[in-house]
């Protein structure tokens, strides 16, 4: 099986044994980050969209009111278009 035989592998070189490096010399520059303007602009961005609400208040609001009043109505080729579009993205 080929799992034993990485196995026996791995026992191999785990008889070896490991062996010291030495010392590690450190350097003293240090690394760094920036960030393009294409990420700053994506940033700017998506704290925008997060900050615009989800709902459009004034359009349910005018909603709202033609539907109490009875002049709100909805063309039924519309509303199965909408559904059957909800489904096909499901």
């Amino acid at each position: 099986m080929r799992i034993d035989a990485f196995n026996k592998i791995s026992e191999i070189y785990k008889a070896q044994g490991i062996k010291s490096s030495g010392k590690v010399k450190r350097n003293a520059s240090q690394d760094t980050f920036e960030i393009s303007q294409t990420g700053k602009d994506y940033n700017v961005a998506r704290q925008i969209v997060a900050a615009t609400p989800d709902i459009r208040e004034a359009k349910v609001d005018e909603i709202k009111k033609r539907m109490e009043a009875g002049t709100y109505n909805v063309r039924l080729e519309d509303l199965a278009e909408k559904i059957l579009n909800n489904f096909e993205q499901q």
